[in-house]
């Protein structure tokens, strides 16, 4: 079936990669993201054509333009996540993207993260439970530069036996009280002095040599 000469610009500022696009009428797409260091990535996009089924051996052609098939394809990456949401993908007006096109786009997938790392913030202060945490909201919080306690998954937490704050297994010195809990460990970060470690046992020389 013939293509159509017409070639437009879908532009992805977003470093993610994206599956394949499938359609009936094209076959497959794949989407080009950005390497490290390129502002964008460029997917050429040509017009088709189309076919609908009459009945009884007969078909009717119809053109699809490259602008159509670009602006449906973006449309469905940007809305992949839900109403209002959007990845980076836009037509470019003309044979490569304008800076005013490119900032607009950077525009909106900036304020389209910081809604999400909003939403996650909330969810955050209500359960503090990381699992609430999509990975969409801290891809987000990433883009984003921010650190965020509901980036990294929590590992279980203990009491620490002089003061009851709650801290990781396993740490040498309690960050609350400042305890010091395993005193191999501190020694070997030097947090205490070497001497302390070696009066326990010189005092027990003492003792069995009475």
């Amino acid at each position: 079936m013939p293509e159509q000469s017409e070639v437009v610009c879908l532009v992805n500022i977003c470093p993610e990669k994206w599956p394949a696009r499938h359609r009936t009428y094209f076959g497959s797409l794949e989407i080009h993201s950005p390497a490290p260091g390129e502002a964008y990535a460029v997917t050429p996009v040509r017009g088709c054509r189309g076919v609908i089924d009459l009945g009884d051996k007969r078909i009717m052609e119809y053109a699809i333009s490259a602008r159509e098939v670009a602006e449906d394809i973006a449309r469905e990456l940007n809305g992949d996540s839900g109403e209002g949401s959007f990845h980076g993908v836009f037509v470019a007006a003309g044979k490569t993207p304008t800076e005013t096109e490119l900032i607009g786009a950077r525009q909106r997938l900036r304020e389209f993260h910081q809604r999400l790392v909003a939403a996650a913030d909330l969810e955050w202060e209500r359960t503090r439970n990381p699992m609430f945490i999509t990975d969409l909201e801290r891809r987000a919080a990433r883009q984003l530069g921010l650190e965020k306690p509901w980036l990294y998954d929590s590992k279980p937490a203990v009491e620490c036996p002089v003061c009851a704050e709650r801290i990781k297994p396993g740490v040498a010195v309690c960050r609350g009280c400042g305890a010091i809990l395993d005193r191999a460990r501190a020694a070997q970060f030097g947090l205490i002095a070497p001497e302390e470690e070696k009066k326990p046992a010189e005092a027990q020389k003492k003792n069995g040599g009475k």
